[in-house]
This record gives C-alpha cells, structure tokens and sequence, in this order.
C-alpha cells in the first residue's frame, strides 16, 4: 500500500501540470482562455490554498461551444454506431491509463478520500465502455402491427445538449451523463461545478486523444448565473442534463421554458434507511454507516435520515455512534482516511449551522457536531437522536456526514415518517419479513429502494427520483429515452380506400 507521503508527491505533479497553464476551457478541440480572458481560482478544502486558475466563461464561450457541438453534429449522428462503440471503448482505456492522475487531482480538488475516489474514476470508464456496448442499438425501435398498418419506430439523438454536472464525485458523475449522450449520437457542451472543475479538463483531453472528433465534447468553466444561464436558455441546446441541487433545478427547467427545452434532473435527497427489529442488525449497522459516512455524506443517494424500530432504537444508535466515533478523518490522500474535507468553506459552513440548529430543536448530538482541527474544511462525522421528523434536520438536505435517527413504533408509522418530506430520490429498508419488504416497498415514495443492502448499482437498471428528487430516468435504455426522440413510421398493410371530401 503507498503511503500519504507517496501519494502527495504524486498529487503534487499532476497538480502543478494544471496549475502551470490553468485550467482552460477546450472549444472545438482547442485549449482556450475565456473570450474576456477572465479567470476564478479552485482552491484545495484541505488547507485552502489555490490549485489553479480557471477560465471564466460566459455567454460568448458557450456560444462558441455551443456552436461547435452544432456544426459536429451531422457526422456524429450519422457515424455507424459500431464506430462510435470503438471510439468509446477506446475513451474508456484512456481513462484506465490514467486512473491514478484522475483520482488524486480529484482528492486534492473536491477532498474526497483516495480510496473512494480510486473507484470512481474506475467506474468511469465503466460508465464508457457499458453506453459503448449498447451504441449499435441506440438507434433501434419496434414494430407494431394493426389490423391494416405496420408502424416502425426508430431513435434519433435529439442534438446538442447542455450536461451541467455538480462538484461531490465530478468525474464519475460527468461520465455517467456524457457517455450516453454521445454513444446516443448528441453533442455535447459540458459545465461543471465550479467548485471542483479540473478533472472535467481530464476527461475532454483523454476523450479528444482517444480519437473522439473535435468539437463533440466541448467544455466551458462558468458559474450557473452566467454560463449555467446561458447554456440552459441557449436555442441550439435541445435538451439539458443537470445534476444538482433541486432549488437549482428549478430555475434551470424556468430557464429553458422559453425554448421548450427538455431537461432531466438528478437532484436532492432525504433518503430513509428504514431498520425494523427482525432486520440483521450487524448488516444494518454497517450498510448505514457506509452510505452516510462514506464520501464525506456529499452524494444524492446518502441514508441521511435512519429511521428505527423503538424496542431496539437505542440499542441501535448507539452503534452508530460507536462506528461514527472510529471513523478516520484526514487527509484525502491517506489510504487510511475515510472521511475527509468538504468541499469548500461555503459548504462546510453550510454543514456546521445544523449543529447550532439540532441543539436548538431539541436533538441530541450522540457523535461528532463539531469541526475537526483547525485548518481546511474537516467536520466529524455525526449522529443526531432523539429527533422527530418534523425538526429541519430531517427534512433539509445537508449533504455531509451527518444522520438523523428518528424512532417508529410499526410499519405505518415507518411508512409516514419515511413519506413526510419534499425529497423521494432513494431509501433502504431492512427487515427480515418478506411480507414487510413488499408492503414497504409498494409504497415508499421514491424512485429507488433496496431491501437489506447498501447502495449497489448495476448499470442497465432506472437511476432517478419521484417529488422534488428529480426527472426522469438515467441508465440502460432509459439514458436514450432522454438523449434521443422517437420517431414512428407507418405503412399500409394492403391497398384501402382513402376518404374523399367535396365529391
């Protein structure tokens, strides 16, 4: 295993290759400076200190990109799509190759621990070469027949589109909207979050050497109030992929009203994992503590809210304080390290107003509800009990290692609980009834459930939420369904007659 030591010496290089020149932004297979050469800085939430500059687009970059993801198009679209499966497998091999510069530039930059971030850009190139596979078909339909007709349908990608990605685990997430839409035929004009833009750089340079034609990704660095904007209202855009907050959400689906622009949004959760008292409470223990603790809390799909039967509540909580009290916080590169800084000190004030809120409402903090040292964005992991569901703890959003445990007395009251919020992205129930599993699951009110596991992806199966968690469906088929329109043609079966008007 390498040492923290060997791994920042690694980080450090790749680091000043991106510091050197900047972070630019990449139009038509070009490297350029925003068009009024402005720049904002990316800083490290480890210790704060300046990784970078970073181009500063704006409506005229997006224009321009915006315009080479048109004029790419046709050929894009019309290459066979077994030419476009050797194109993106061969992306995928680039991003192999260079796992590790993915993986450290992306600790350093979203402070996301090295052993999760490792996997992350593995999964990547999984997300290239899965879409890969399935190009050759992106374009089939069905046949229907009538009694007189024969309908066939078919895909056709839709055009360029505007993927907007956020900042917890930027490449993985990047890949998981990019790789559809090109194995789909689009174009793609891609902003990523401004808090933890360099690894978007990566991708667009491993993809453009890997033989993928210029201007088909394309990349502009903005915030969402002047590049976001623009990309969303854009006219030539035809659809927009965005991952983010739901308030944000909002205004990029009001944004795109004006050109009846399709959008598709993964956005906020309160997701529930929901213990009953016949679960296997060992499993249980750890599966909660993993999808809150795990990727510092940052990510959609977190448990954040642990809802437990009342004979065995305490018992319960106070193993997940145990575990919350062991976890290993520092420094992302460490090998050791489970949870490491937040993203930025906005974020991290963000996460430590709740400790004031929890007191105030009347929660107990059983682990962590402070900061961890004095020096970058480092909060300790936390467990809130003694909660109900009407406190804001467990019912906002705040997106960092930190669990609510609210009790229930019996499966209705689970079920209301677990219902009683604006989110319905994902829940986790275990128990070992299977009457339980069914009755729970035919009514929860969220887009994704898993009965006594953690969250395990497999990627042919509908990623997405119901309520303020987000529009329609990502993975398998139903990625195209989104990046494509569908288009029926009909044929008569035999010679009929045709009305007549007038005669």
């Amino acid at each position: 295993m390498t040492s923290l030591q060997e791994n920042r010496a690694k980080a450090e290089a790749y680091i000043a290759q991106r510091g050197e020149t900047g972070v630019m932004n990449h139009i038509n297979g070009q490297s350029v400076p925003a068009a009024d050469g402005a720049t904002f800085q990316t800083i490290s939430p480890v210790d704060l200190r300046k990784l970078a500059d970073v181009a500063h687009g704006k409506s005229a970059d997006i224009d321009a990109a915006v315009a080479a993801a048109k004029a790419a198009f046709p050929a894009w679209r019309d290459m066979p799509g077994a030419k476009r499966r050797k194109i993106l497998h061969a992306v995928a091999d680039a991003i192999e190759a260079r796992a590790e510069e993915i993986a450290f530039t992306e600790c350093m930059d979203t402070g996301q621990a090295i052993r999760f971030m490792s996997k992350a850009a593995l999964r990547g190139a999984e997300n290239f070469r899965f879409f890969a596979d399935k190009a050759p078909e992106a374009q089939d339909g069905k046949t229907l027949r009538s009694a007189g007709q024969l309908n066939t349908t078919s895909r056709r990608p839709i055009g360029p589109v505007g993927v907007i990605t956020p900042w917890n685990t930027p490449f993985m997430l990047s890949t998981w909207k990019i790789a559809p839409a090109l194995a789909s035929g689009c174009t793609v004009v891609h902003k990523p979050a401004e808090f933890s833009p360099m690894t978007a750089k990566l991708l667009v340079e491993i993809a453009e050497e890997a033989g993928l034609p210029k201007g088909v990704l394309n990349l502009v660095n903005g915030f969402g109030e002047d590049a976001g904007k623009a990309l969303t209202e854009h006219p030539d855009i035809k659809a927009v992929a965005f991952v983010g907050e739901s308030r944000t959400g909002s205004m990029i689906m009001a944004q795109g009203a004006p050109t009846l622009k399709r959008v598709h949004f993964e956005l906020g959760g309160k997701n529930p994992v929901i213990v009953f008292d016949d679960a296997d409470l060992d499993s249980a223990v750890d599966a909660a503590t993993f999808m809150i603790y795990s990727l510092n809390g940052e990510r959609c799909t977190s448990s954040s809210r642990l809802l437990v039967q009342e004979s065995i509540y305490d018992d319960f909580t106070r193993r997940v304080a145990a575990v919350a009290d062991r976890i290993k916080i520092g420094h992302p590169l460490d090998p050791e390290t489970v949870v490491g800084p937040l993203i930025h000190p906005v974020h991290e004030k963000k996460v430590l107003s709740y400790f004031a809120l929890a007191r105030k409402e009347g929660a107990t903090i059983a682990a962590g509800g402070e900061k961890y040292g004095s020096e970058g964005c480092f909060v300790r992991p936390t467990l809130f009990t003694n909660a109900n569901n009407d406190m804001r703890i467990a019912q906002e959003e705040i997106f960092g290692p930190v669990l609510t445990a609210i009790p229930f007395k019996d499966r209705d009251e689970a079920l209301k609980i677990a219902n009683d919020v604006q989110y319905g992205l994902s829940a986790y129930l275990w128990t070992g009834s299977l009457d339980t599993a069914i009755w729970m699951t035919e009514r929860l009110e969220v887009g994704m459930m898993w009965v006594n596991s953690e969250n395990v992806r497999h990627l042919p199966t509908p990623f997405g939420g119901v309520k303020s968690s987000g529009i329609g469906r990502d993975g398998g088929d139903w990625s195209f369904d989104f990046y494509m329109e569908t288009v029926n043609v009909s044929f008569p079966l035999a010679p009929h007659a045709t009305p007549k008007l007038g005669g």
